[in-house]
């Protein structure tokens, strides 16, 4: 539960961050956005650190599925862009290739 919850926090700040810059940059909102977002992108390069899996690698590519979803959760909440099937499948497939990478029996 404590991984699945670092990596939800991980996804949140990079999304969040992201966000955040992209709204200083491409939506001219105050430097103080970009500013916040670039801090959060620091938090979210540090949360990963704080897995109990010894592989950088896999957490990474873990990670990465859960982002997937993540960001497509992000895109239907914050930007109303609702995903079609074709996203929903994406990012089952992410999911399953995340449970394969963090609990596939290795010797």
């Amino acid at each position: 539960m404590r991984s699945l919850l670092l990596f939800i926090a991980a996804g949140l700040a990079e999304i969040g961050g992201g966000y955040l810059v992209w709204l200083w940059l491409k939506e001219s909102k105050p430097l103080t956005y970009g500013i916040i977002g670039s801090l959060i992108l620091i938090l979210y390069g540090i949360i990963p650190t704080m897995q109990h899996y010894p592989s950088f690698g896999r957490v990474y590519a873990a990670y990465g599925g859960i982002f997937i979803v993540l960001a497509i959760l992000w895109g239907w909440w914050v930007d109303k862009n609702t995903p079609d099937m074709y996203d929903w499948i994406g990012a089952i497939l992410c999911i399953a290739g995340v449970s394969v990478i963090l609990w596939a029996p290795r010797s």
